[in-house]
C-alpha cells in the first residue's frame, strides 16, 4: 500500500493572504463574445504580474451554459483593492455596470484575517452563498468590498462607478 504523501502550506509570510474566486457566466448568446472578448484583456493583466498578486489560476464552471473563472490570491486586500480600482480593472468595471453584455458576473473574496464578502451581478442562476444566504441589494453600507469585508479604513481610491452614478435614474 501507498501512503498519501499529505502536506500543507505555511501561511506565516502572507498574514493579510486575500483569495478571490471569480466568474462569468453566459446569459445570453451574445455573452459569449463579452466573455471571450475579457479573457485575453484578463490574461494580459495577470501577466503583467500587478504589485500583489502572487498567483492567478483560470478553470472553467461549465460548457453548457459558458461559465468560465479564475481564482487569485494576493499579499493583501489593499493590493487587490488597489488594482480593482486602476486601470484596466476600473474600465471593465465600469463598462460591465453599464451594460453586462450577456453574461453575469459574481466573485467571492476570502481573507486570511477573517472575513467574506461576495458580489453577484446579473446571475441568471443562483451560485455559491447565493443559494444558501439571504440576498441583498450591494448599497449603502454593503456597495463596497471593503465594507462588505468590514475593513477598517478608507478606499486606496475611488470607485470605478460611484454608488451615487450607478443609481441615479431609481
Amino acid at each position: 500500500m501507498t501512503r498519501v504523501d499529505r502536506r500543507t502550506v505555511d501561511l506565516s509570510a502572507y498574514p493579510d493572504l486575500t483569495v478571490v474566486i471569480l466568474g462569468m457566466r453566459v446569459n445570453a448568446w451574445t455573452g459569449l463574445k463579452t466573455l471571450l472578448g475579457l479573457g485575453p484583456q484578463i490574461a494580459k493583466s495577470a501577466r503583467a504580474k500587478p504589485d500583489g498578486l502572487l498567483l492567478h489560476e483560470d478553470f472553467l464552471f461549465s460548457m453548457f451554459p459558458p461559465h468560465a473563472g479564475m481564482r487569485q490570491y494576493w499579499r493583501d486586500f489593499e493590493s487587490l483593492e488597489r488594482w480593482t480600482r486602476s486601470e484596466p480593472h476600473r474600465t471593465w468595471w465600469r463598462n460591465f455596470l453599464r451594460d453586462s453584455g450577456g453574461t453575469g458576473f459574481w466573485h467571492e473574496t476570502y481573507s486570511i484575517r477573517g472575513g467574506i464578502e461576495a458580489i453577484y451581478d446579473d446571475m441568471a442562476m443562483p451560485i455559491g452563498m447565493m443559494k444558501f444566504a439571504p440576498l441583498t441589494p450591494a448599497r449603502g453600507s454593503v456597495f463596497s468590498a471593503r465594507h462588505r469585508l468590514r475593513r477598517e479604513g478608507t478606499e486606496t481610491s475611488p470607485a470605478p462607478t460611484p454608488e451615487a452614478e450607478l443609481y441615479r435614474n431609481d
